[in-house]
């Protein structure tokens, strides 16, 4: 039988400003460790640490711009694109731009502190 998911589950995030995550399924809001869906509002000037996770990531831009750094360059993600990360991938994305970004990020199997690998 389908399920409805009623509302998101505000989860905290990691970089220097405050980004708003909602995850709509994933382990916190609907105890799946399949898969991960959330969305994200990051502010103007927002970056987080790098990291290596172990999951894939598949990311579409709503609104602005995400900026991907990755060991072979930076990436401009605009707003109606996507981008897919790999497993074991270093990537650090911010939103230097002054509107910041709004994103859904999916995450396969479903994100986790510990297997997203943030640089110390």
């Amino acid at each position: 039988m389908p399920k409805v998911i009623e509302s998101p589950t505000r989860i905290t995030a990691a970089g220097n400003k405050p980004k708003l995550i909602e995850e709509v399924v994933g382990r916190v809001n609907t105890g799946d460790d399949s898969v991960s869906v959330a969305h994200m509002k990051s502010p103007g000037g927002w970056v987080e640490p790098g990291q290596r996770p172990s999951f894939r990531e598949i990311t579409y831009v709503l609104r602005g711009t995400l900026h991907v750094e990755h060991e072979g360059g930076v990436l401009e993600v605009a707003a109606g694109r996507a981008i897919i990360t790999e497993p074991g991938e270093w990537v650090r994305y911010s939103t230097p731009g002054d509107d910041g970004a709004e994103y859904v990020a999916i995450c396969l199997p479903a994100f986790s502190p510990d297997t997203v690998h943030r640089d110390a």
